[in-house]
């Protein structure tokens, strides 16, 4: 989906605060927050990781912005505990001593069935173009390599496919492709740049590049 969460390649968000021998956890409530991550997906299996980024991604853009890192993990695993049925809203808020904001509900996304492939479609050095996509819903295709095209550097393993297990809908497994980009071909103020970018998309995020 597209949203405030997609900040690849945004700029104006100051710099970028780097803390020496920064612990893993501030703060309990962080070390809590994780835990209860590792409970959801683990030990109760109540919903899987593409569904609690997706829950991340659905929090109100204000929200989201002035949020620490584990406040997004929380607010995220709290939504999904509440949408799964394993506390209410009212034990949630009655714990938390008052209102608990949660992340919006999802939009509704419709399966689909595909056929998989038994060979991957590109291999190293096919040139592709990224599909210019915008789907309501959960997708791992940012928003900066959308329209553009890059070149296969590996096809790798599949994984299930997160655009339909981020709505607990039955998920094929779907080969997964390492991409370079030409760091110019991605930003216009790269164009003096030699760098590039690796990113790794999944088959049907991507076509043969004419």
């Amino acid at each position: 989906m597209d949203g405030i969460h997609d900040l690849g390649g945004m700029s104006g968000f100051g710099a970028v605060e780097i803390e020496r021998n920064e612990p893993v956890f501030h703060e309990r409530w962080e070390a809590r927050a994780f835990a209860l991550n590792s409970l959801g997906i683990g030990i109760l299996e109540a919903y899987n990781v593409h569904e609690y980024r997706h829950a991340v991604e659905r929090m109100d853009p204000a929200h989201y912005l002035v949020a620490s890192y584990y406040e997004r993990w929380f607010t995220g695993v709290a939504t999904l505990l509440v949408e799964k049925g394993v506390v209410t809203r009212a034990e949630l808020e009655a714990s938390a001593g008052g209102r608990f904001p949660l992340a919006r509900p999802a939009a509704e996304v419709k399966p689909i069935q595909v056929t998989p492939r038994e060979r991957p479609r590109f291999a190293a050095g096919d040139a592709v173009l990224v599909r210019d996509i915008h789907p309501a819903g959960h997708t791992r295709v940012p928003r900066y390599v959308r329209g553009k095209r890059g070149v296969v550097v590996r096809a790798s393993r599949a994984f299930e496919f997160p655009d339909l297990a981020g709505h607990s809908l039955p998920a094929h497994l779907e080969r997964t492709y390492h991409v370079e980009f030409d760091a110019s071909e991605l930003w216009t103020d790269a164009a003096e740049s030699r760098e590039t970018v690796i990113v790794d998309l999944w088959e049907s995020y991507l076509e043969a590049a004419p």
